[in-house]
């Protein structure tokens, strides 16, 4: 472990950790866009300067080590004078449409402008200006606002395992996208919106129909990816519409389970809720052809249906079969249902073809990796399956043991 100091509070920390690691720590805070603790130190965007005691200039905290007896400071005038200076440099070419930017409001590149940015700027020439890719239906870019932090870039070679954004040209000149102008083939490039720390990386389908402040956070757990990967359900409703509608979803930390990560089935999904093509009311089919009807109608009808059949051939022959993906409530009020009508036929084993062999099938009988252990297996084998398809979360894992 390694003793230092920041802003005269004392850490101990790992050794080889850096000075962002330490700060974050003990919750003293460095401004900071293209470091994240889940991607490769990157030290491109130079925001993180810090003063260090006995060095002559300011250094980035994400890629500088920490030392024993180190003393850093985060707040001096050096430090403070390195960063405000970084930030003018980072708004030489942003556009500053801030009050139609789909991020305003929550944009960390907004929210450390004021800060840390000054009232005015030494540079007076016009402002570059650089053509939007079309990266496919999920996600819309305005490469204008991008300031080559490169999470987008180190996440699809890191987590994703797919290369499909980088860093073309030198300079004033560079910008970030398509090498080959193609969509994006990730079942989890969705994250990248997640990552992007301002406007650069959109939600296409749902762009520009909420703003960050009008929304309510849910807790959830996510029902398309086979791993419970756990969620943040984004909810907007007003006075004049009491019923909340589900407007986003973003990934809730869990290192056991998704990390900081989801995929893009769970991340778009809702979108499904409102489609035009779902059924919304119970139907009824009347003179062969399907009629929406009033829920109460439904369920008198599907009570004496099954009530006839309990008469005439006998409770044996009413059964239920629920989802394994419904709610433990729905799944209880179900089973409750079929007890009523004297029924125990209740099963959630939906893709079980093979009955011939029961013990097999009781819950505990073979032993169940944890998802978070995926990362560390020497070897796996996979049986019919694309799991960078069927199991981002747990592609992700094994592209990281492959690393290690």
């Amino acid at each position: 472990m390694v003793e230092l100091e920041i802003d005269g509070q004392q850490v101990s920390i790992e050794e080889g950790a850096s000075i962002i690691e330490a700060a974050d720590k003990i919750g003293v805070y460095i401004p900071r866009f293209c470091y994240h603790k889940k991607l490769s130190i990157a030290a491109n965007c130079r925001m993180c300067l810090v003063e260090v005691e006995k060095v002559g200039k300011p250094l980035p905290a994400c890629a500088t080590p920490v030392t024993q007896g180190m003393k850093v400071f985060t707040t001096s005038k050096l430090a403070m004078k390195a960063q405000q200076d970084v930030m003018e440099f980072l708004l030489i070419n942003h556009p500053l449409d801030c009050p139609v930017c789909d991020q305003g409001g929550v944009c960390e590149l907004q929210d450390l402008a004021m800060g840390f940015g000054r009232s005015h700027s030494h540079y007076r020439q016009a402002k570059s200006c650089v053509v939007k890719e079309d990266i496919g239906p999920l996600i819309e870019t305005e490469m204008t606002r991008c300031i080559n932090c490169t999470r987008c870039v180190r996440f699809g070679e890191e987590v994703a395992g797919l290369r499909e954004l980088g860093v073309i040209g030198r300079g004033e000149d560079a910008e970030i996208g398509t090498y080959i102008k193609n969509f994006m083939h990730s079942e989890m490039s969705g994250n990248i919106i997640d990552l992007c720390p301002v406007g650069a990386l959109n939600p296409k389908p749902n762009r520009y129909a909420w703003r960050g402040w009008e929304a309510k956070e849910h807790p959830t757990i996510a029902p398309h990816d086979c791993v419970g990967s756990h969620l943040f359900v984004h909810t907007r409703g007003n006075a004049q519409n009491p019923t909340r509608t589900i407007q986003n979803v973003v990934p809730r930390e869990c290192a056991s389970v998704n990390e900081v990560w989801i995929s893009d089935r769970d991340r778009f999904s809702f979108l499904g809720l409102q489609h035009t093509d779902r059924i919304k009311h119970p139907m009824m089919k009347q003179k062969g052809e399907w009629v929406e009807v009033s829920w109460q109608r439904a369920l008198i009808e599907i009570a004496d249906r099954m009530q006839a059949i309990k008469a005439h051939q006998g409770a044996d022959k009413i059964g239920a079969l629920i989802s394994p993906n419904v709610t433990t409530e729905t799944a209880y009020l179900a089973q409750r249902l079929m007890r009523a009508f004297g029924s125990d036929h209740v099963d959630h084993r939906l893709r079980v073809a093979d009955f011939s062999m029961p013990e097999l099938q009781e819950p505990g009988r073979w032993p169940v990796l944890p998802v978070a252990d995926f990362a560390q297996v020497s070897a796996l084998l996979l049986v019919g399956s694309n799991i960078r398809e069927e199991q981002p979360v747990l592609a992700s894992k094994l592209l990281q043991a492959s690393i290690d």
